[in-house]
């Protein structure tokens, strides 16, 4: 029997957090099952190579791809067996119920195609909170949700618009506007995920937060992913 949900992770020198991510899913649930797929873009696979399966109560689809979040992604949903996509970004952790409430936001709200959860991120420092706070507010005003809020997406859906973009960067964003574009509804699920704060904690806070708004606005008035790419060390 298929799954009712294919969880894709593209990962690139993730070796570190890999084995403790899969561990952590491997204590979920879901009724109808679901199957996890692992996309490294290092040619070289350091990453799946690293992967533990021992004590694991799940498997594990190992695959390699060109490097690029988004290629690795589609690459994933090409061989996923799930309805539903679920795209984690491997420093990013779920909520215990997160597979249950995608399963109801799509049976209370018949006319979404997929959604996202809050941003959560995993440190006690006050400032975070502020940074989640503003990140809540802008997905509901937009209904663009970030890659690291855990997007998931009907697998028909996803296929029939054509998935992610090939971009350095913006994929997630490019990805909701055309959604939007073509009057798809997306969902905030109010729970939070928890992603790592070690971005923000290496490059600074203010900084990071701040760059990372401005790229999006100059991604929105045309400057291109190539461009912006040059400003953000993707992965």
């Amino acid at each position: 029997m298929k799954p009712d949900l294919s969880i894709i992770i593209p990962v690139f020198n993730e070796t570190n957090i890999i084995n403790p991510l899969l561990h952590h899913l491997s204590n979920f649930s879901l009724a109808s099952g679901f199957e996890v797929i692992v996309v490294d873009g290092n040619p070289e696979g350091n990453t799946i190579q690293a992967i533990d399966e021992s004590g694991l109560k799940i498997s594990v689809i190992k695959m390699i791809s060109p490097r690029g979040r988004g290629i690795q992604m589609n690459t994933g949903a090409i061989h996923a067996d799930g309805r539903i996509l679920l795209f984690l970004h491997a420093d990013t952790k779920l909520d215990s119920r997160a597979f249950q409430r995608i399963e109801s936001a799509f049976q209370s709200k018949k006319d979404i195609v997929g959604g996202a959860f809050d941003l959560g991120i995993d440190s006690p420092k006050r400032i975070f909170r502020i940074i989640e706070r503003a990140s809540s507010f802008r997905s509901r005003i937009t209904r663009i949700p970030y890659g690291d809020q855990a997007i998931f997406m009907q697998s028909g859906y996803f296929r029939e618009i054509g998935g992610f973009s090939s971009f350095p960067i913006m994929e997630d964003v490019e990805l909701m506007l055309r959604v939007r574009k073509r009057g798809g509804k997306i969902h905030i699920i109010p729970e939070k995920v928890r992603t790592s704060s070690r971005r923000w904690e290496k490059e600074g806070v203010l900084f990071c937060t701040f760059r990372n708004w401005l790229l999006i606005m100059l991604y929105l008035c045309g400057v291109s992913p190539a461009t912006l790419a040059k400003y953000y060390a993707k992965q």
